[in-house]
């Protein structure tokens, strides 16, 4: 690039997550010599060797390394802030780029000025096809999914949750939301949009960012002729119970942001009823024996500790 521009700006974002980082920082290493790509690793305080590791195997990667935890969207906009990439890929620890997968998305995007946030299909490990897209939640809808209610009426779309049931993941889209596991956007788009609202620790910055993308008139849109790899929850299967409340946590936040009083007060109800469902679920699970017992009896503590949080009667950084 004329001027030691670079093409791509790719941050990643680390906690505790070694051996996924040597992957993820391996696998970017093709698309360097068909782009002019910068890598930027923000890790949030590992005790694992992590930034060891990139200063030893991955000398051209810039580094940042910060002395708490500070969370996804905070962490991502420090990237952001030093990236120089005229796109900027926020991509996960523990997702693998195959190669072409950068080029492919680039190239769609110096094709189509009016979108600003593109992201590509998520493949599973076991090969599967993941689920990255989904509607904007409303008050309602979250109604539908607290009482499970398009599992009940899956024909009918009045009925239907934030999830797109109908979704077809071979199909070049426009959608509402993109998941954070992988997002490439136009570094002229946050000029308008700016960057990710950092009162979102982990979890709802990924719906209130693609919100704010819409807000200003710029394309989200799905991209299935590039793929990646998503090995799932690297970060937050370190603490299952605390990131459960913290998802949940951070969809209140949003509710209150984009929906005011009437959102939050919904939200809380959906979410009483919801939590108090699972429990008396699996308990029954547990008792009749239907189910992994253990599996049944960590996801009833999970939700009753989900409902003393959202009840106030424990603090977030009380559950553990």
């Amino acid at each position: 690039m004329s001027g030691g521009k670079m093409d791509v700006s790719v941050v990643v974002v680390s906690w505790n997550t070694k051996e996924l980082v040597r992957q993820c920082l391996k696998s970017l290493e093709s698309a360097r010599s068909h782009l002019a790509v910068e890598v930027i690793l923000v890790d949030n305080a590992s005790t694992d060797g992590t930034v060891e590791l990139v200063r030893e195997q991955f000398p051209h990667a810039r580094i940042l390394q910060t002395a708490t935890n500070l969370g996804f969207a905070k962490a991502n906009n420090l990237g952001i802030e030093i990236s120089s990439g005229e796109c900027v890929a926020l991509i996960n620890s523990d997702v693998v780029v195959p190669d072409g997968c950068l080029e492919k998305m680039v190239e769609y995007m110096k094709e189509q000025p009016g979108i600003g946030m593109l992201g590509p299909k998520m493949i599973l490990r076991d090969g599967t096809v993941g689920c990255s897209v989904y509607r904007f939640p409303t008050i309602w809808n979250w109604f539908c999914n607290a009482f499970a209610l398009n599992r009940f009426f899956k024909a009918s779309k009045a009925f239907n949750n934030f999830e797109i049931l109908d979704f077809n993941p071979n199909a070049i889209q426009d959608v509402d939301v993109l998941t954070g596991w992988f997002w490439m956007v136009r570094r002229i788009a946050l000029t308008q949009v700016g960057v990710l609202d950092d009162r979102f620790f982990m979890y709802g910055e990924d719906i209130d960012w693609p919100k704010r993308f819409h807000k200003a008139g710029l394309r989200v849109v799905f991209y299935p002729e590039a793929q990646a790899i998503h090995y799932c929850g690297a970060s937050s299967s370190q603490a299952p119970t605390r990131f459960y409340v913290e998802m949940n946590r951070a969809n209140l936040q949003y509710f209150r942001k984009h929906h005011g009083l009437p959102g939050v007060i919904g939200f809380w109800i959906a979410t009483w009823f919801h939590q108090v469902i699972r429990i008396i679920s699996y308990c029954f699970a547990y008792v009749l024996g239907q189910s992994d017992r253990a599996m049944s009896a960590y996801k009833v503590r999970r939700s009753f500790a989900c409902l003393l949080w959202l009840m106030g009667l424990k603090r977030l950084s009380e559950v553990r």
